[in-house]
């Protein structure tokens, strides 16, 4: 078997760590790269050697920079280069300078990467094998225009060389198509340095299934099955799984036939995924091909028992496949769970920041890939993509169960997540009966919300509030470093009774708290006794019984005093009210609400565009300016009527949520 001595990973998060794990069990050494912004981060802690990129957090002077990336693979003597995926994964010139450097590129030729990375020019080709797909028009603004008369609405806007759902955005009428046509350009140019759009056909009720495909050197090809991969938000996956719920015997047979087809006439030699959307009634059509690893390849990897990455560096080393296609068989059912920093109440706004508390399930069939591996601060200028949660079951049903027990042991403090939206996703009775399409988000959201505020107003009130106050009576002796200051501690911290103020969501309780022996204790919380156990704890995570039902809850505390608790998936915010905090912990911002004429960003990003002037008359829902945002533009729209007083940013500058970016005058116009 040939191997390399070193490779690179020309990437960050979640894949870099996955990749130097696959690596080191062959006993390769690997190199990480890093910007300034995660000079701790876990994959640098866990490569043999890193590199930095420099003090720049901007991605063209870091992770998208072909020559510094290069250097360093020279300097470190790197025989090899992984990209991961997203970044340069699908970038030709990467792949021709570390030709030209003469380093391996892990990943396919740089044929396929040009053709299939370009949809334009993958379709025409693709439809030259006979392979079924939808209509599509391409050519000049203008040209993309007349399409209104030629394909029936909805139509899909499409980035040529997007890929990851990034570029892509559905319009439902004419008179949007101009404004979309523009945005999509923009955010093309942006993310893959190449504006150029087509339009297509929307197909109503779509599945999105894929086919994973791996290719060597010598002429073979094969599948590894397909991925169910419909729920999206934002045409991105959030929930992948295998097999699909939705195909038969014979369309699996029929779409991985295609799939390695395609592989095949293009001299396909490495690891990549085929697309296709499928329709109501089982018909599939080409969407797209991935040249490169995909997010959700754990799934597959979960039911064939086949380590994808070891395969893509075998493969680039100059090693035949490891496998023929009938060796290879799904095994069970995976699921995977994308878990992202945004809050699925506000049209999942991305939700960068600080966290307080981060605590991962475990099991023996569950499989976490991350970036991290403790409370970290997430960053706005990365994916919100926090990890990927992975659940193997004898069948769906069983996968399903595990995932969601799985979730609710999954917490993350300090910041907004879709964890609870996943829980209460895989619960829903659509995704049970299989009953979803593409746009299962945008049809459920809504309803699946308002299921999270009915479950957590189920859990009783005093759950949270006795946990918390359990957790505070004793914590210290879990860290004697706490700098937190009690006045309990000053004048004996048992009395015959005490009354704690403590505020839940911010509704205020008095609590009468009673101490028993061996850790018992009676609380008083309006009007009602409850009888409370400590059964057990450690740090985070209290297990007590209350009224004979044993509850586990995860604790933590911010700077300023605020406690979160998590009981069976859902957040709650607490503060003890006796607890002194010094004043000087606490900072005073006033920012305008949604009826004010102050308006700041919703979170951490960069100006691309502004659409005002000083002296501008604006309606209410006035797109004002556009922040982008963990790769995703955002709208700033105006709450009120009125007329631009202050513009106080310009197109490039980063800002928070602390900066007012825009103030309207609040007269009625």
């Amino acid at each position: 078997m040939k191997l390399f001595k070193k490779i690179l990973i020309a990437n960050r998060g979640e894949i870099a760590v996955r990749i130097i794990k696959s690596a080191q069990k062959l006993g390769i050494y690997t190199v990480a790269i890093y910007s300034s912004a995660d000079e701790d981060a876990l994959h640098v802690e866990m490569a043999d050697e890193a590199y930095s990129l420099g003090d720049s957090i901007e991605l063209s002077e870091t992770y998208l920079d072909i020559n510094k990336i290069i250097q360093i693979a020279k300097q470190s003597q790197s025989e090899a280069i992984h990209p991961g995926y997203g970044f340069l994964a699908e970038n030709p010139e990467f792949v021709a300078a570390c030709e030209k450097a003469g380093i391996v590129f892990i990943g396919p030729n740089t044929r396929s990467i040009k053709l299939m990375g370009n949809k334009i020019a993958s379709r025409e080709f693709v439809k030259k094998l006979g392979i079924p797909m939808t209509e599509g028009i391409t050519g000049d603004t203008k040209t993309l225009l007349s399409a209104a008369n030629k394909i029936p609405f909805p139509i899909l806007v499409k980035a040529a060389a997007g890929g990851g759902g990034k570029g892509m955005r559905i319009v439902h009428k004419a008179s949007d198509l101009a404004d979309t046509i523009e945005s999509t350009s923009r955010e093309a140019k942006s993310y893959f340095g190449d504006g150029t759009v087509f339009v297509e056909k929307y197909v109503v009720e779509p599945r999105h299934i894929e086919i994973q495909v791996i290719g060597d050197n010598h002429g073979n090809a094969i599948h590894l099955f397909e991925r169910e991969c419909s729920i999206q938000r934002r045409y991105q996956k959030i929930i992948e799984e295998s097999p699909s719920p939705t195909l038969t015997h014979d369309i699996r047979l029929k779409m991985g036939e295609a799939a390695v087809k395609i592989a095949k006439e293009i001299g396909y030699n490495n690891a990549g995924t085929v697309e296709f959307l499928v329709d109501k009634d089982l018909n599939f059509y080409f969407l797209e091909m991935n040249t490169r690893i995909q997010v959700e390849h754990p799934v597959t990897e979960m039911v064939t028992g086949i380590d994808i990455v070891r395969e893509q560096i075998l493969i680039a080393a100059g090693n035949k496949l490891s496998f023929k296609q009938d060796g290879i068989k799904q095994n069970g059912h995976a699921i995977e769970c994308r878990i992202y920093a945004e809050d699925p109440s506000n049209n999942f706004l991305p939700s960068p920041g600080d966290m307080s508390f981060y605590h991962e399930p475990e099991g023996s069939d569950i499989r976490i890939d991350a970036g991290i591996a403790e409370a970290t601060t997430i960053q706005s200028f990365y994916d919100p993509m926090i990890s990927k949660m992975i659940v193997w079951g004898e069948d769906r049903e069983i996968a399903r169960e595990k995932s969601i027990h799985a979730l609710k042991e999954y917490v993350v403090h300090g910041i907004n997540t879709n964890i609870s939206y996943l829980i209460q996703l895989m619960q829903h009775k659509a995704y049970i009966n299989n009953l979803i399409t593409t746009k299962y988000c945008d049809e459920h959201t809504e309803d699946i919300v308002e299921l999270i505020h009915q479950e957590k107003n189920e859990i009783p009130k005093y759950v949270p509030i006795i946990s918390y106050l359990m957790y505070s009576f004793y914590k210290d002796l879990l860290n004697e470093e706490s700098g937190e200051y009690n006045v309990w501690k000053e004048i004996g911290f048992w009395r015959d009774l005490m009354e704690v103020p403590i505020s839940l969501d911010e509704n205020l309780y008095n609590c009468e708290v009673l101490k028993g022996d061996a850790g018992q204790y009676i609380f008083e919380i309006e009007g009602k006794k409850i009888q409370a156990l400590l059964k057990s704890m450690e740090f985070g995570i209290i297990e007590i019984i209350v009224d004979d039902h044993t509850t586990v809850s995860y604790i933590s505390d911010d700077k300023k005093g605020l406690g979160t608790v998590t009981v069976n998936g859902h957040d709650f915010q607490v503060k003890r009210q006796d607890i002194l905090v010094e004043e000087d912990v606490f900072g005073t911002l006033e920012i305008g609400g949604k009826d004010s004429g102050e308006i700041v960003s919703p979170m951490p990003g960069k100006v691309i565009k502004i659409n005002i002037k000083k002296g501008s008359a604006v309606k209410k829902g006035d797109v004002l300016l556009v922040v982008e945002a963990m790769k995703m533009e955002n709208n700033i729209t105006a709450p009120i009527d009125g007329k631009v007083d202050k513009i106080n940013v310009k197109t490039g500058d980063m800002v928070d949520g602390s900066l007012e970016l825009v103030l309207l005058e609040s007269e009625i116009i």
